[in-house]
């Protein structure tokens, strides 16, 4: 009786430390969730702009590329050049923001999260004004209606990057934001965001206003 109550207590020993399937992964080897989220839906809308970008090229190619953009129809090119320079500098002034804060600079990530306020705001502005005196509409034609899906698509983007950097900055102002890396997601995940958002108008201004 007293070997069975043994082996019974030895058996719920081993059921208690017994662990099935293979071990977890050192946690510096597996990547934060948040992020991992974020990349996976930048995933998504790199998709989503290369279906548009198709949608473009392909009207390029039935076109006469002699005449690309079609007779009629003048880009702004120097004034997107400006805005161009506009938005890649708001990737520096996030990326800024981020290594402030890594080193405890709460000064510096207040700074860097304003200016790329700041600057994604003008972005959004010049490209609103641009809309307004380009000279044709999105009923004009393939191209006017490609031009707008396009470039309008991207300035949504811009527009939930700009949310993104707001609910930033508030939270930046009341001292949420710590060196560690689960102390500054918050502001991490916007900045991959932005970056990907900037990425995108590159790709965009060469494509569309360039080539």
């Amino acid at each position: 009786m007293e070997s069975a109550s043994i082996a019974a207590h030895g058996h719920g020993h081993v059921d208690e430390h017994e662990h099935h399937g293979p071990p977890e992964a050192h946690q510096s080897a597996r990547i934060d969730r948040t992020i991992l989220g974020i990349l996976l839906f930048i995933l998504s809308e790199v998709m989503l702009f290369g279906a548009f970008f198709a949608a473009y090229f392909f009207l390029r190619v039935v076109a006469d590329p002699a005449s690309w953009p079609p007779e009629g129809f003048e880009l702004p090119v120097l004034i997107a050049g400006i805005n161009t320079a506009v938005l890649i500098s708001s990737s520096f002034t996030v990326h800024y923001a981020l290594e402030a804060i890594k080193h405890n600079n709460h000064r510096g990530l207040k700074l860097g999260l304003t200016a790329t306020w700041l600057l994604g705001a003008t972005f959004l502005f010049i490209q609103i004004n641009e809309y307004i005196h380009i000279g044709f509409t999105p009923r004009d034609g393939a191209f006017g209606s490609i031009f707008f899906s396009l470039t309008g698509l991207h300035g949504a983007h811009v527009f939930v990057g700009l949310l993104l950097l707001t609910f930033a900055n508030i939270r930046a102002y009341r001292g949420h934001f710590g060196p560690a890396q689960k102390d500054h997601l918050g502001v991490e995940v916007p900045g991959i965001y932005w970056h990907f958002v900037d990425i995108m108008w590159i790709i965009v201004f060469l494509a569309v206003y360039i080539i």
